[in-house]
């Protein structure tokens, strides 16, 4: 096997499919996109698995509830009849004909309440499914997807694309369910009363699926092509929101304007399009149907005048045939709806049916890690990389130890971080937690027991002890209050107005960088980690908030294995070994004093930095 089709099977790790965390109801929507992915119609109907015996309910209400529409006709037919051709009884048959239409028309206002609760709560339960489907599936999915998919496209699938489902949905259980309904019953009506005015009747159908046939394809390709544009705009209105400051720093606000016009211009501009089409459809096909209306009266009265018909049954075909032609009209106007629909079915399918995930399944549980970590003849390439980060890595970090990595910027050392988090996987040879080959253990279980204190430290709206506790919600504030003091906070949550219950704003701008970043460790320290990982903690912080975050993360280092990524070399002095990463692989390896009593390449870098 060349050394191309190793890598090759190592990726396809991330391609085994998981789905052991899924819940009865998100495994069954699962189920329905995979089973359905070439038929969105069939997928849409399969998500109310679970549901249809609302559903058929709802529907039994609506024809109850619809009732008056059918009857009217008739009754209006009747009245007409015997006004024309007045018998001696008139007035009680006519006032028999006002009663049942009084009290059809009153069962409206139950009926319709119960259908509303019906199919509103089938569709309301599967949206909520379909969203918390979706976050389910985003958690699981690898970190290199979502380094991938821009996340205002995945805010659009979960927000936009499911109300596109829920109106169609919507649609379907009122407007289109009444189109077929009353379609139905004005043809059996018809039929039942005179054949020749039926075969005109279905004169309008050819009619109508040429109209509809004519515009289908458009409608649907305009709606994906804004659909699309829209997407592409939230991506980069979320972008432009985180970078306010930085635009306002540097006075590029018209810039900024700029470009957004130029995105809302493209929206705006495919919106219309799609606006255009469904005008020119909508009209094509009122002024047909109009037609088709004038055409019914003149034959309608024409057969009257010959005595084939009566006077009220001319009054009947006009009001069934009117309905018919509403209805259809009314059924085109919701293909744009029908299209948008369906085309957000295919889009959340494009989440849940994406195959790279993290496979926890049948893999080996690590409830407890004792933190050595080695790695033997490792490597790695990204996918569409022309050549590897490194290879041939071969290292061996013992429990307990601190090892920094150091390099030039592209070296290689925030991957081999994510390697050993788990967020990556080698390409070449292996990397062993304890002995065990990442590749073949839970990670989820293995994750219990790191924690990760990122270069930019993350921060969520909520209190600095919810922020803390995040993930640990049964440490008592004793043990909060010990972790705040190991992280150097005490002094600064004594200032604060409501001290640890203290409101954080978003992504923590309320509170300093050097802040931030000690909340961050706090957070480490409360998962009381075996490995722990620093992503250059302190690089972007001013000499004393390096200060106090040094003294915080020597505390949090004892007796922990602890990787290092630094870029201060001043900060890694203490560290038992420093690894150079860089040319593909390790330079050189040794403790401070020995690298620079050596004169290589840590020397070299650390001159540069005096």
């Amino acid at each position: 096997m060349s050394e191309s089709d190793k890598n090759k099977d190592k990726y396809q790790y991330k391609l085994n499919y998981q789905e052991s965390d899924l819940d009865e109801t998100e495994q069954r929507l699962l189920d329905t996109f995979k089973r359905n992915q070439n038929n969105s119609f069939k997928t849409l109907l399969g998500i109310y698995k679970g549901h249809y015996h609302e559903l058929f309910f709802a529907v039994v209400l609506f024809a109850i509830k619809h009732s008056p529409v059918w009857i009217l006709p008739i009754a209006t037919a009747n009245i007409v009849n015997i006004a024309t051709n007045p018998p001696e009884d008139a007035g009680r048959r006519i006032l028999t004909q006002v009663v049942i239409m009084i009290a059809a028309f009153a069962q409206n206002v139950i009926t319709n309440y119960f259908h509303t609760l019906l199919y509103a709560r089938a569709i309301r339960n599967v949206e909520r499914d379909l969203r918390s489907t979706l976050v389910r599936k985003l958690q699981q999915l690898s970190i290199t997807y979502h380094n991938e998919m821009q996340s205002g496209r995945l805010q659009s699938k979960i927000m936009r694309d499911v109300e596109q489902i829920e109106t169609l949905s919507s649609q379907i259980f009122i407007s289109v369910l009444g189109i077929i309904m009353n379609v139905t019953v004005a043809f059996t009506v018809v039929v039942s009363k005179s054949l020749t005015v039926f075969l005109f009747f279905l004169g309008t159908i050819p009619v109508a699926v040429l109209i509809m046939v004519t515009f289908k394809g458009k409608i649907k390709s305009y709606n994906k092509e804004f659909r699309k544009d829209m997407e592409e705009t939230s991506v980069h209105v979320m972008e432009m929101i985180e970078m306010i400051p930085v635009t306002r720093a540097h006075a590029l606000e018209d810039r900024e304007t700029s470009k957004m016009e130029r995105k809302l211009y493209n929206v705006a501009r495919s919106g219309l399009r799609l606006d255009m089409v469904q005008s020119y459809f909508s009209s094509i096909s009122w002024v047909a149907f109009q037609i088709f209306q004038v055409l019914c009266l003149g034959f309608t009265g024409y057969l009257a005048s010959r005595g084939k018909i009566t006077v009220g049954e001319v009054v009947m075909y006009q009001t069934y045939f009117g309905s018919i032609i509403n209805y259809v009209s009314n059924m085109i106007n919701l293909l744009p709806i029908i299209a948008k629909g369906l085309e957000s079915v295919d889009s959340i399918g494009d989440v849940l049916l994406c195959h790279d995930v993290e496979n926890y399944h049948n893999k080996k549980k690590l409830p407890f890690v004792n933190g050595e970590i080695t790695f033997e003849n490792t490597g790695f390439q990204y996918k569409n990389g022309e050549a590897p980060v490194f290879e041939h890595l071969n290292l061996k970090i013992k429990k307990g130890d601190t090892i920094a990595f150091v390099g030039e910027s592209g070296a290689g050392k925030t991957t081999i971080l994510n390697m050993v988090i788990g967020f990556i996987h080698a390409t070449q040879g292996r990397v062993m937690i304890d002995g065990h080959d990442m590749e073949e253990i839970n990670l989820k279980t293995y994750r219990a027991n790191i924690a990760v204190v990122p270069q930019t430290p993350i921060l969520f709206s909520g209190t600095i002890r919810d922020n803390i506790t995040y993930g640990k919600d049964d440490i008592s504030d004793e043990e909060l209050m010990e972790v705040i003091r190991a992280a150097d906070l005490d002094d600064m949550i004594a200032q604060l107005p409501d001290g640890v219950d203290t409101m954080v704003t978003e992504h923590g701008s309320n509170l300093s960088g050097g802040q931030r970043q000690r909340v961050s460790i706090a957070r480490a320290f409360i998962r009381d980690p075996k490995i722990l990982i620093l992503d250059e903690a302190t690089s972007a912080l001013d000499s004393i908030s390096e200060e106090k975050i040094q003294k915080a993360t020597d505390n949090l280092i004892k007796n922990r294995t602890t990787l290092i990524v630094a870029h201060r070399l001043s900060t890694i002095k203490n560290a038992d070994y420093i690894a150079v990463i860089g040319d593909g692989g390790l330079k050189e390896i040794g403790t401070y004093d020995e690298l620079m009593a050596k004169q290589g390449e840590f020397y070299r870098l650390r001159q540069l930095q005096l």
